[in-house]
């Protein structure tokens, strides 16, 4: 569903050349959940980027559904769905005037977009905030508003970068609902996330990023397995440690 291959993307900072992602590989098929995790500086952000097709990489590639980003970039988009803590509302429009927006974006005929629209909103329990403005919502609703967004267009992979930075227990729970429904309908999901502890619960397979590299993938088990330590934060510790 996802494949990235050999991705590399290096930035000019004044006199020194910064390797930012350096040979990077790895696939996710549909319903896995796939945890890319790094300290700052790891790569994480940019190689979301060059899979979404914001950067251009200098060399390798990244493949959605068969399409690579640097050959077709439209298709690819049409078929990428992004979360991130980031992430704002267009106050001035209902919830169902953007959710149907974003749908006109990606091309969604407008009948399926009324349908999928209601569908959504009530998994995410926001049925009854679809006709208010989206500028009156409180931070929860407005999470769960773009959760629905991500989705309105029904894109087989989903990229998710630090969905829980800045909410409350009930706002993590709700992610990680989301996450669940996200595996459970079959979508390829990576989640880019500091809380490793949260990533152990939410991923099954896992990515460690440092200077741009892989340095250890696989289950929570074979990584225990091939660093020692049973927690990932412990594996982190010896990564920014080597």
């Amino acid at each position: 569903m996802l494949t990235v291959e050999s991705l590399q993307k290096s930035f000019q900072l004044e006199e020194d050349e910064i390797r930012a992602v350096d040979d990077l590989s790895f696939r996710v098929e549909p319903g896995e959940v796939y945890g890319l995790l790094g300290p700052n500086g790891a790569g994480k952000t940019t190689t979301l980027r060059m899979v979404l097709g914001l950067v251009k990489p200098d060399s390798g590639y990244a493949e959605v559904s068969g399409y690579r980003t640097a050959v077709d970039p439209t298709a690819v988009k049409s078929r990428l769905g992004f979360v991130s803590a980031s992430d704002g509302v267009y106050p001035w429009l209902t919830v169902r005037e953007m959710l149907l927006y974003f749908a006109d974006l990606y091309g969604v005929d407008p009948s399926q977009a009324a349908v999928r629209c209601e569908r959504l909103a009530d998994l995410m329990g926001i049925s009854a905030l679809l006709d208010r403005r989206a500028g009156t919502l409180s931070t929860g609703q407005r999470q769960r508003v773009t959760l629905v967004r991500g989705l309105i267009h029904d894109p087989p992979v989903m990229l998710l970068d630090e969905p829980t930075r800045g909410l409350d227990v009930v706002g993590v729970q709700t992610i990680f609902e989301y996450i669940e429904h996200l595996r459970e309908v079959g979508k390829a999901v990576v989640v880019c996330t500091h809380r490793l502890d949260e990533a152990e619960r939410l991923c099954d397979r896992f990515g460690l990023l440092h200077r741009g590299r892989m340095q250890q993938t696989g289950t929570l088990d074979q990584l225990r397995q091939q660093s020692g330590h049973q927690h990932l934060v412990d594996m982190f510790v010896d990564l920014l440690r080597s």
